[in-house]
């Protein structure tokens, strides 16, 4: 070899041996998913969450008040069977045979002359 082809081969050589060793280039993931696309995808999550908890919310609502009507038709109930009973009550207790008999208790005569019939 002539002495310029080996000088060029030293060259070389010393360029490898003195050139620093470079870490392998880390590659990066892209990632699926664009940032707006992650974006839109946390809105519509938020959004279906917000949503989920607007109806368990309301048919708790719905719940309460339909407890209120069931409580309230009850009482109302109970008041029916009160008044029935208490009507039941006036009828046996304004029959003649009794008013007659309280008036007697209270020092009231019974005449047949005095008595006058009043029709509603």
């Amino acid at each position: 070899m002539s002495n310029l082809a080996r000088k060029i081969q030293e060259e070389k050589q010393f360029d490898i041996q003195t050139q620093p060793v470079q870490a392998p280039k880390k590659l990066s993931k892209k990632s699926w998913l664009s940032p707006g696309e992650k974006i839109l995808g946390l809105a519509f999550t938020g959004i279906v969450c917000f949503g989920a908890v607007q109806m368990v919310s309301n048919q708790a609502a719905i719940y309460e008040v339909n407890k209120e009507i069931q409580q309230t038709e009850e009482a109302i109930q109970t008041q029916n069977k009160v008044n029935t009973d208490l009507k039941m009550q006036v009828g046996e207790l304004s029959t003649y045979e009794r008013i007659k008999e309280k008036a007697e208790e209270m020092g009231l005569k019974f005449s047949g002359n005095n008595v006058k019939v009043v029709e509603d």
